[in-house]
């Protein structure tokens, strides 16, 4: 069983990451050394590795391993750097950015869904990762600022309140757009007022809670 897990892991990463332009070393070490089918609710444990958003409970999602990877690869934290996660949802991608950044704080707004993070990421023996529980483009009260900020759902437009949480010269990692037709977005933050935007490639991920467009009403 464990070589098959092994087998399947290095299939994930060599056969769906890499081949999506995920060619950051420190990227696919990360991926093939922590263990995404500890983070995957029992009941879809067998869909640990596929090509395929896992469901969660509240109607969230664990991310497909190419946009996992893909997101790493645009941040990429040093060892020297505080990221800010906002969506944990399993757990999985702050086990990833803390393995590669000094610190993570990670925010989600569902109680057994932090709950069953902090869990996970103990178990793992991640020490440097902290999960709050807050919907964070409302009610989350950020009191510093971080190299890189990751939102893990995607926002019809990028709230004001969401740069703030960045320092000059970090990184902001959103998803942006009406679906199905999102991009995805790497903002970098030169100084206090100006930043650089570059586009990455397009998805379609659920959107953060506040975060969806506005309703259109048609006659």
């Amino acid at each position: 069983m464990t070589m098959n897990l092994e087998l399947a892991r290095t299939n994930m990463v060599e056969n769906q990451v890499r081949t999506w332009d995920v060619l950051d070393p420190r990227v696919l070490d990360v991926l093939a050394r922590v263990r995404r089918e500890d983070f995957v609710p029992e009941r879809h444990r067998a869909m640990a590795f596929i090509d395929a958003e896992i469901p969660l409970a509240h109607g969230e999602v664990m991310l497909k391993p190419v946009i996992e990877g893909r997101i790493l690869q645009a941040v990429v934290p040093g060892s020297g750097q505080r990221v800010l996660e906002i969506g944990t949802g399993s757990g999985f991608l702050t086990a990833c950015l803390a393995s590669l950044a000094e610190a993570v704080v990670s925010v989600e707004q569902h109680a057994d869904l932090a709950n069953a993070a902090r869990a996970k990421l103990a178990a793992t023996g991640i020490g440097n990762a902290r999960v709050e529980t807050a919907e964070a483009l409302h009610g989350f009260e950020c009191r510093e600022r971080f190299d890189v900020v990751v939102l893990t759902g995607a926002v019809h437009a990028l709230p004001e309140r969401v740069r703030a949480w960045v320092k000059p010269g970090g990184r902001l990692f959103a998803i942006s757009g009406d679906s199905p037709a999102m991009q995805a977005l790497l903002h970098t933050r030169a100084d206090e007022t100006h930043w650089t935007t570059d586009s990455l490639f397009e998805t379609d991920i659920p959107y953060l809670t506040h975060a969806s467009p506005p309703k259109r009403f048609t006659l």
